[in-house]
């Protein structure tokens, strides 16, 4: 989601459901692996696994990865609704 016209502190935001707290930690782990090694730029993980939300702060773009029902509570596509969506993969 392209927010750089309406927020002043990161470009991008990614949003990614997880169907479980081990896909969420293998989705987050597997994502700054290889995003340390293709562009050399890390994140600590905020928030755990088991609470259904981890964001990882890139600066530019900011991944949050959801449980389903974490990503239904905060609707962060709706909070965010004047952005513009890139690309939708259900």
């Amino acid at each position: 989601m392209d927010i750089k016209e309406i927020a002043s502190f990161t470009d991008y935001f990614v949003i990614v459901s997880g169907t479980s707290s081990r896909m969420l930690q293998s989705l987050s782990s597997g994502l700054a692996r290889e995003v340390k090694t293709h562009f050399h730029k890390t994140a600590l993980p905020q928030g755990r696994s088991d609470s259904g939300w981890i964001v990882l702060d890139y600066g530019d773009v900011v991944v949050h990865m959801f449980s389903p029902e974490q990503r239904d509570f905060y609707r962060l596509e709706e909070l965010w609704s004047e952005g513009n969506i890139i690309l939708r993969l259900i």
